[in-house]
């Protein structure tokens, strides 16, 4: 099983639920229909990775977001992950109306910085993706349509929550291909105080 760090602790997540179109400019660049209801999908334990692959069957696109860990029904600790999704396959399922897990669930399609505590959510959270030093992304929570406490609330109403499992709240405008070589850079503010980074390589 694969495992976490929150604080030099060990975590070892049961799945991470994701919230798709949770960015409007998002929406738009993939030239999606805005939602009526909160989208919502899961990846396994197994696609957790500190690796960041260019290529699963398909070239992988990057989605970067803002992700927290559960503990007691509660967001305890923040970090930031790459959500991978194989977006050509992505296209096809959803243009027949299928589930998209094919796309976003395989091993390795959730790559995530090592997660630190906090007392709550702080509406100050933001983050940013740097591709060989260019940002490619930014993010925060006000630019949410849903936020971190609607999140978990929705989740709640049908699908239970162990200590330790991740959600994964969307990805702002930015998204683009993988390319092997490429260096990634993650870092999430807390108005200008840095709280965690992490920097991966594509392979």
């Amino acid at each position: 099983m694969k495992t976490v760090v929150v604080d030099k602790r060990v975590y070892t997540p049961s799945k991470i639920v994701c919230v798709g179109r949770n960015y409007v400019e998002h929406i738009k660049e993939l030239n999606n229909e805005t939602p009526d209801e909160m989208v919502l999908f899961v990846k396994p334990n197994s696609a957790i990775s500190t690796a960041l692959n260019s290529f699963h069957h398909e070239a992988l696109h990057y989605e970067a977001e803002l992700c927290f860990m559960v503990e007691n029904n509660q967001f305890f600790s923040v970090g930031v992950g790459l959500d991978l999704t194989k977006r050509g396959l992505q296209s096809k399922l959803k243009a027949k109306g299928l589930p998209w897990e094919r796309a976003k669930a395989f091993d390795g399609s959730a790559v995530l910085s090592d997660f630190v505590a906090i007392d709550g959510v702080s509406e100050t959270l933001t983050f940013e993706l740097w591709i060989n030093d260019v940002r490619a992304q930014y993010g925060n929570i006000a630019l949410m349509m849903n936020k971190p406490d609607e999140i978990i609330q929705e989740i709640s109403n049908f699908m239970s929550i162990e200590d330790g499992d991740i959600v994964m709240t969307g990805t702002p405008k930015g998204v683009g291909v993988i390319n092997r070589g490429d260096l990634f850079s993650v870092k999430l503010f807390d108005n200008e105080s840095l709280l965690t980074q992490a920097q991966w390589q594509a392979i």
